[in-house]
């Protein structure tokens, strides 16, 4: 079903989308996702079964949320960002229920920090990123993997809690050393340069 009110945005008629959530040409909502207010999407994006995008959250273009990703405000994804099914990046430091004299929270008693995930970048599924982290561009988090550091650019991080344990390239294939820090995309060829536990593009 095509949403009336969003010219080329597809939404299935069991999702729920609030009226004040920004959605660009070309972006999928499926059965039982739902997109609160405020929410800001690209165009081309792929809302999958159950997921949600909480109030705030910014998604850049070309984006997919998998069934039952969880992405809570005030979340920022970049472009071509993948978001495995049932992962959750999170939003609250110190969670509690209640305050220390054992009444109910609010949205007043508690300060919301968002997970930040660069372009092109692919977390696994059932992965649990921990804000406020920051995923890099390119960068590949394992399925199951608990996110807790910044992960730099191209990493392939994957454990509880995740670690760096080698490269991937915009192909998301792991790279091959060739020496002298120059490493190398086994499906395209790409090289990328490592400096000071860095990753950069050759």
């Amino acid at each position: 079903m095509t949403s009336p009110t969003r010219e080329g945005v597809t939404v299935a008629p069991t999702a729920d989308v609030d009226d004040r959530a920004e959605i660009g040409a070309g972006t999928r909502v499926w059965h039982l996702a739902q997109i609160r207010e405020d929410a800001t999407l690209g165009s081309n994006c792929n809302v999958g079964r159950g997921a949600y995008v909480g109030p705030g959250v910014t998604i850049g273009d070309n984006a997919k949320l998998q069934n039952h990703a969880l992405v809570y405000e005030p979340a920022r994804l970049g472009d071509g960002v993948f978001v495995g099914p049932a992962a959750v990046l999170t939003n609250d430091e110190y969670p509690r229920a209640v305050t220390p004299d054992g009444v109910l929270k609010t949205g007043d008693d508690w300060h919301a920090v968002g997970v930040t995930i660069g372009d092109g970048a692919a977390i696994g599924a059932r992965a649990v990123c921990i804000a406020p982290v920051t995923v890099g561009r390119w960068a590949l988090v394992a399925a199951g993997a608990v996110v807790t550091k910044d992960v730099p650019d191209f990493a392939l991080v994957v454990g509880v809690p995740a670690k760096r344990i080698g490269w991937v390239g915009r192909a998301g294939r792991p790279l091959t050393a060739k020496g002298d820090g120059i490493w190398v995309c086994p499906e395209t060829g790409a090289e990328y340069t490592e400096k000071d536990g860095l990753l950069t593009e050759s």
